[in-house]
């Protein structure tokens, strides 16, 4: 079987989080490569920027039903995922979250099966589906059964693994393949173009980009660039957007720092502010693989991060950045302050670290996973 050219269903959220990027990117590098792809999701994904023949996309519509509080999203995704494995001929269906994307197919599944067509589905775990939802009893048994019931389970790190067995009764094996990372030549261009356009003279550029919630302890973020500051000439660029941006605007306002942190919001290409960094910081409360370091240190951009959940497995002590305990703000500033005046050499570092993640060795984990599913 290995060989033939596949038609993929690839379900996931069109976000800007980590799971969106991964299944978005997923699905461009296979249709690189002659695969058939189907993104089945409510809206555009953001990262999806090329037209491709070997690329499709199917629009979940949620029309306003009166006799529903709330819109049935998941039935009206099962619908989908039928209609189109059904006139598309699919080989498999890929979905990332196991809620509601997994259930959904599930469903789909079923039905599909009492027409004689037997379609796998393998189930990307990213994270806040476990560690999160997880630990929601109301949802556990839905988990549970989305997870036993794919075809084939995979985490994106082993600390994400280690989380789905101690909070499920899993019966089916969890593959890690990590999430990955595409090499873009333009780094050298993109930093040109970020630092000409945001710093003066020696001046240090740290950033950080997320979604703003409590889980990323954005003002940490906001104290550990104020004492770096107390030591080197730096800006801070705040990219994304979420619940806690106020909070942190609020502390540039009150510690006279609004000169000197720029909040953009969200940006389809992240990778041109990244690339002009000298430093990328993560401090969050949890993290299952941690994408957004990755991205920056395949740009040579190193990082400091909390020493937390999938992190360590992505982000190397002394030769990638550093890593602290959740909420040392101090020690984050102390090692950010020696990775700024040491920076060539970790910029390597980090490069050479990234390059474990590159796209083409995960993408092969991923279609020896297909093939042996269909």
């Amino acid at each position: 079987m290995t060989g033939k050219l596949l038609r993929i269903g690839m379900v996931g959220y069109p976000t800007f989080g980590g799971s969106g990027v991964v299944a978005t990117e997923l699905g461009m590098a296979l249709a690189e490569l002659g695969h058939s792809v189907h993104f089945i999701t409510y809206s555009q994904p953001v990262r999806l920027n090329k037209v491709s023949k070997n690329i499709r996309f199917h629009e979940v519509n949620v029309s306003d039903y009166p006799l529903f509080v709330y819109p049935p999203y998941e039935l009206v995704l099962a619908s989908k995922m039928v209609d189109v494995v059904r006139y598309e001929q699919l080989d498999i269906l890929h979905v990332h979250y196991a809620i509601p994307h997994a259930s959904a197919a599930y469903m789909a599944k079923k039905i599909l099966q009492d027409e004689g067509i037997n379609i796998p589905v393998v189930t990307t775990l990213h994270g806040t589906d476990i560690t999160l939802l997880g630990k929601d009893d109301s949802f556990k048994p839905v988990i549970t059964f989305a997870i036993n019931h794919s075809n084939r389970v995979t985490a994106v790190s082993q600390s994400l693994k280690e989380d789905t067995e101690r909070f499920f009764d899993t019966k089916i094996p969890i593959e890690v393949i990590p999430n990955f990372i595409q090499f873009r030549d333009q780094c050298d261009i993109w930093r040109k173009q970020c630092r000409n356009e945001l710093v003066v003279g020696d001046e240090k550029l740290i950033v950080h980009t997320s979604n703003f919630r409590p889980v990323k302890r954005i003002l940490d973020v906001m104290e550990i660039f104020r004492l770096i500051r107390e030591q080197v000439n730096c800006k801070l660029v705040m990219v994304g957007d979420g619940p806690d941006r106020y909070r942190a605007e609020q502390f540039a306002r009150e510690n006279g720092l609004s000169e000197s942190v720029y909040f953009v919001g969200n940006v389809k290409e992240p990778e041109e502010i990244l690339a002009g960094a000298d430093l990328f910081l993560l401090p969050s409360e949890s993290e299952s693989f941690g994408l957004a370091a990755l991205e920056a240190m395949a740009l040579g951009v190193p990082v400091v991060s909390s020493n937390t959940g999938g992190l360590p497995e992505v982000n190397k002590e002394g030769i990638s950045g550093g890593l602290c305990e959740v909420g040392d703000v101090r020690g984050m500033a102390d090692k950010s302050i020696h990775i700024l005046r040491h920076f060539a050499q970790f910029s390597q570092g980090a490069r050479e670290t990234a390059s474990r993640f590159d796209l083409p060795i995960v993408l092969n984990q991923y279609l020896n996973l297909y093939y042996q599913s269909i």
